[in-house]
């Protein structure tokens, strides 16, 4: 029996799709073979952001490639390196920054193409692999460090990064593959989804820096994988890809499940990203298929860091 009543199902459209130009066929690269075994893997799409002339950034882990794609759906390749980039968060600057699983947080400059390293280790350690990232008001950042961890080794991390100061601490060490990030509307809460665990995960930002009495957010059910990407709506609101089920989920800021997007295409639903320009249109990365959904939805996204012109306590993404 439901603790609540049924979600209202929102059902998504693709909007645009990986051109075959792109599509590498007749491969298996190193990354599918322990995270897509058996498979023939042609892209893997993660990592969708806005930037501020409407332009969708996106990722695809298993070659190394960051696209970018125009308001009308035109796909460019911008930047093709050895890595595995996976969550994408673009800087007031313009600047655009990644998660690489094998390289850290890197910075790539949209002119030139060029990747940069920013941070690669902690106490010349090197990180399991990093997987997402979001920025506060201030430009802070956080993001995860996933690995291979799971059910089996809960040692997943969560990171945060100041670039003014380049102080780097250590949040968590006993994730259950943390995956997609996001701050609430007052900046004194984490959520962090747990892939594996099936859960995302509530971490409370004491004013000294550190972290107190963490504790489940929400816990999902069924799927092939697990909560992947999320982004917060302007009511407080929690939107959940969740990889391997087909749909996202939109929970209120109380945890209650409001609303439930259906992929028409595929089940591997991996993130999650508002237009500015359509506050209340999300954008989906469907990753078995190489499309990007969209769903029209009742709510609007909270303001990303990217798109402030000012330096108060806003939303993020």
């Amino acid at each position: 029996m439901s603790l609540y009543p049924p979600p209202q199902i929102i059902e998504a459209e693709i909007w645009s799709t990986m051109p075959e130009e792109f599509r590498i066929r007749d491969t298996s690269p190193p990354w599918a073979a322990a995270n897509k075994p058996g498979r023939q893997v042609d892209g893997f799409l993660e990592g969708p952001s806005f930037d501020k002339s409407g332009n969708l950034w996106i990722t695809d882990i298993p070659y190394g490639r960051i696209f970018r794609i125009s308001p009308e759906g035109q796909w460019s390749l911008v930047a093709q390196y050895d890595g595995w980039p996976n969550g994408l968060k673009i800087h007031r600057d313009g600047s655009v920054w990644l998660a690489d699983y094998k390289h850290g947080i890197l910075r790539l400059e949209p002119d030139t193409g060029d990747v940069i390293p920013v941070v690669t280790h902690r106490h010349s350690e090197h990180f399991r692999g990093c997987n997402d990232l979001v920025f506060d008001s201030q430009g802070v950042l956080y993001f995860t460090d996933q690995g291979q961890s799971g059910m089996h080794m809960p040692n997943g991390r969560v990171y945060r990064y100041d670039p003014r100061s380049e102080r780097l601490d250590l949040l968590i060490d006993t994730g259950q593959s943390p995956n997609g990030l996001v701050l609430n509307a007052t900046e004194d809460v984490l959520y962090v989804a747990m892939t594996r665990g099936n859960s995302v995960w509530r971490l409370p930002l004491m004013a000294d820096g550190s972290i107190s009495k963490v504790g489940v957010f929400l816990q999902l059910s069924g799927g092939l994988s697990g909560p992947d990407g999320m982004a917060r709506d302007d009511q407080g609101g929690l939107w959940v890809a969740h990889a391997g089920n087909g749909c996202i989920w939109g929970f209120s800021q109380m945890g209650v499940p409001a609303y439930r997007v259906i992929s028409n295409s595929g089940l591997t639903t991996t993130n999650v990203a508002f237009a500015p320009s359509q506050p209340d249109m999300l954008y989906v990365t469907e990753s078995d298929t190489g499309n990007i959904l969209r769903a029209s939805l009742p709510v609007q996204g909270a303001a990303m860091f990217s798109h402030e012109e000012t330096l108060g306590k806003q939303g993020l993404q």
